[in-house]
């Protein structure tokens, strides 16, 4: 890769334009010491068979193949509980640092993957179209301090998602390694008072800054899996533990879409994701950054109660969530799936609004106003010790 080459996916994807100064100044700053790290299960995860409702009859009704039978489910309470891949979720679960949030969702869902996970970035209304994702709205609001590398990571896809859009501060990474020896190619040379080349010089004064701020020769301990969770765990725990200064950061899990053959595909796809959630647990308590991280999960929709006639499920609305980190209160919120209660296309009401949960991190993580990020005001899930 050529100096140019790198210009261009840097301006397309990787570094997107520095907030004015002057705005910064103007300002109140968030509690951007605590991290937020949004985990997507890029695809549409079935939360039925993930938090199990295995003392509802009515689940085994609907799914007769690939319902998870009762004496496999690790159970969280008399009504509900794990697929038996999140094994490794369990101590967190007994320490009450794992919350699970039931029916989560929004009105008048869309089931189109593409305009759903559009929705759940840019936190709109069903039937609205915005241009930024929510975190921008949030950073452009409660700017993130300019000593940090970046206001928000991206590891392992060039999809801003709710960092899209406005001014933010955002890289795009696959390993901090690779980042660090194609940011030599942005020298930051000279000034110029054409507009397009001043764009592409502050762009390299940019990348140039954040390059010298991921720099980290941390070694960790904590082993993580070898597999694609796994290794963007690995390198977003490297920037943190690099001191850099990032407020938030996105990892994707791909291939939830299980229209077909979902009992195998899910169960490796859910050992993976407690696989990279423990091994970020373990990693951020080694560098002291636990108790100022909340993880949470995320996706464009649920699947459909009733399973196909493929082994699989088709699109649905309301899902389960998890909320994980040292300030966590642990426990069920929200409210179980209503399997008697679906609607004319046979989908699940939602209790949770997905945008409460965002409040929880804007107002009680980072203590700022969500409202001007969520074009509303939505109470947050009572998740977090105070």
């Amino acid at each position: 890769m050529d100096r140019r080459e790198f210009l261009h996916m840097t301006g397309a994807a990787a570094v997107v334009a520095w907030l004015p100064g002057s705005v910064f100044a103007q300002r109140a700053a968030g509690r951007y010491d605590n991290l937020l790290i949004l985990v997507e299960l890029k695809g549409g995860n079935d939360g039925l068979n993930t938090v199990v409702p295995y003392a509802d009859s009515e689940y085994y009704n609907l799914r007769p193949r690939i319902a998870i039978p009762r004496d496999q489910v690790l159970q969280l309470d008399s009504r509900t509980g794990l697929h038996p891949s999140l094994q490794p979720l369990m101590p967190l679960w007994q320490n009450r640092e794992l919350a699970v949030v039931q029916s989560v969702g929004y009105p008048s869902a869309n089931l189109s993957h593409f305009r759903s996970i559009e929705i759940w970035d840019t936190a709109s209304k069903s039937s609205e179209y915005l241009p930024d994702g929510w975190l921008t709205r949030a950073f452009a609001d409660s700017p993130v301090p300019k000593s940090y590398a970046a206001d928000g990571i991206i590891v392992g896809s060039n999809e801003l998602g709710p960092l899209a859009g406005g001014s933010t501060r955002a890289l795009t990474l696959t390993n901090t390694e690779q980042f660090l020896r194609q940011a030599k190619l942005a020298g930051p040379e000279g000034t110029s008072r054409n507009p397009a080349l001043a764009h592409i010089l502050k762009v390299e004064q940019d990348v140039a800054q954040a390059a010298a701020n991921l720099n980290t020769n941390y070694t960790f301990r904590a082993e993580f899996p070898n597999h694609q969770l796994g290794n963007a765990f690995k390198t977003a725990a490297q920037v943190i533990a690099g001191k850099a200064g990032v407020a938030a950061v996105k990892v994707s899990h791909t291939g939830f879409d299980t229209h077909s053959g979902q009992q195998g595909a899910q169960q490796r796809l859910l050992k993976e994701l407690a696989e990279g959630l423990t091994a970020m647990r373990t990693a951020m308590q080694e560098v002291g950054r636990w108790d100022s991280t909340l993880l949470m999960t995320y996706c464009e929709f649920g699947r459909r109660p009733k399973e196909n006639q493929s082994g699989g499920t088709d699109h649905g609305t309301a899902n389960a969530h998890f909320v994980l980190g040292g300030r966590v209160k642990g426990g069920l919120y929200g409210l179980s799936p209503a399997l008697t209660r679906l609607d004319g296309n046979g989908n699940l009401p939602f209790a949770v609004d997905f945008r409460e949960l965002y409040a929880t991190a804007l107002d009680r993580w980072w203590g700022i106003n969500s409202s001007v990020a969520l074009n509303g005001k939505f109470r947050p899930v009572d998740v977090l010790k105070a």
